[in-house]
């Protein structure tokens, strides 16, 4: 098979949460614990970080693998979703895995995938442990694809366990509260291993005590310690909250053998985007008409992010908004700005909203907006619209994001 053949067989043969969401969803680790077994259990050849949370955690895993990038050590970072490409999950020192590597792993283990009725992310974890073994990285930052407790991610033993912040989302998997979402992340946390929580909240706090002290595992609010928050070349208010949780925990595995110094912590913070190819986070792709995309898609993280929206300066404000079919819009469309023109969009996955029902949600609430027959339809007319002293805004979803970029 070609890599394109491969991938189209991943994408299609197997659940994706990505494409078809609940019908993929798997409740056990009972497919990953024998995936493990069978590949001789890569998984513990190599050192980790364990990153959770609603919110942040891929920009705070990517941040991660930078410092230790310049710090000198060959680092492995695995993320979900991609934008473009499926390789970019899976990267060493911000290089992705290669076409051969990704043909050849599912080619020797095709049967073994089929038989046991693997899942598009159980297969995926695999195939990330495996090559970070064969690789002999130093370190891997492993971001959890959702929840934590059961996630396919969750057979590691890392040297400390990050939790970014809890907020309302995957709540048909996940739980309807603050509280029992916590319980599903706070399952990332290992006997004696510590664990840095990125954000105090009144909801969840004692939670995530609770689980530490079941679990002898020192915990550290981010938040509540006295740091010093270096610049990033992240860019957003939003990001501050990461940059905290990622000094704390640099500072607890300093203490693990590893020599990373406070210019290593500079740099890393510095160049992420140049170290590991993170895209998509306050993105801005053109200055005049300026454009920006941002993956944030919750209520929490949508927040954020209008809250730096409103930080820019310009005339009209024209949104490319799109959503998944699961996601709740009630509570999202109090976070977004009405005085904007607006293209509803539908992502080009199973998944995405239709644009119309979209727009209908918004009409009925005040806005004012179009539907598009596609994510491009709806960028390309925005910026046929907008002078050079507007301002594009693209979001709503991962995947409208990723149609743009």
């Amino acid at each position: 098979m070609t890599y394109q053949d491969t991938v189209n067989w991943m994408f299609q043969q197997l659940p994706m949460y990505q494409n078809q969401g609940k019908t993929a969803y798997k409740a056990n680790l009972d497919n990953t614990y024998q995936l493990a077994d069978y590949l001789n259990h890569p998984e513990n050849d190599f050192k980790s970080i364990h990153v959770a949370g609603t919110n942040g955690k891929g920009s705070t895993s990517h941040m991660l693998a930078s410092i230790f990038q310049e710090a000198g050590y060959k680092v492995g970072l695995y993320t979900s979703p991609h934008l473009k490409d499926f390789r970019e999950r899976i990267k060493i020192n911000g290089k992705e895995i290669s076409e051969p590597f990704v043909i050849d792993f599912i080619e020797k283990h095709h049967g073994f995938f089929e038989s046991n009725s693997l899942s598009f992310f159980e297969m995926t974890v695999g195939m990330a442990f495996d090559y970070f073994s064969k690789e002999k990285v130093d370190i891997a930052i492993i971001e959890v694809g959702m929840g934590g407790r059961l996630d396919s991610t969750n057979i590691i033993t890392p040297l400390v366990s990050v939790i970014t912040n809890i907020g309302l989302d995957h709540t048909q998997f996940l739980g309807t509260t603050l509280e029992a979402i916590a319980g599903e992340k706070g399952g990332i946390i290992k006997s004696n291993v510590p664990v840095v929580i990125g954000e105090t909240q009144p909801e969840t706090g004692f939670v995530f005590n609770e689980l530490a002290k079941k679990n002898n595992s020192k915990i550290y609010f981010a938040d509540k310690e006295i740091l010093a928050i270096p610049e990033s070349d992240l860019k957003g208010n939003y990001q501050q909250k990461n940059i905290r949780t990622v000094i704390q925990t640099i500072k607890v595995i300093k203490d693990k053998e590893f020599d990373i110094s406070e210019e290593h912590i500079k740099n890393g913070l510095l160049n992420v985007v140049k170290n590991t190819g993170l895209k998509g986070r306050w993105q801005i792709l053109q200055e005049q008409s300026k454009i920006i995309c941002d993956t944030a898609h919750n209520k929490e993280g949508l927040n954020y992010v209008m809250e730096q929206l409103k930080d820019e300066n310009y005339n009209t404000l024209h949104m490319v908004f799109g959503v998944v079919n699961d996601k709740d819009v009630d509570s999202i469309i109090p976070l977004l700005p009405k005085n904007a023109i607006y293209y509803f969009c539908k992502p080009s996955i199973p998944r995405g909203l239709d644009a119309e029902e979209l727009r209908h949600q918004f009409m009925l609430n005040g806005f004012i907006g179009n539907s598009y027959s596609s994510v491009k339809e709806a960028f390309k007319t925005a910026k046929l619209h907008a002078t050079k002293n507007d301002l594009i805004y693209v979001g709503g979803s991962t995947f409208v994001v990723a149609e743009i970029i």
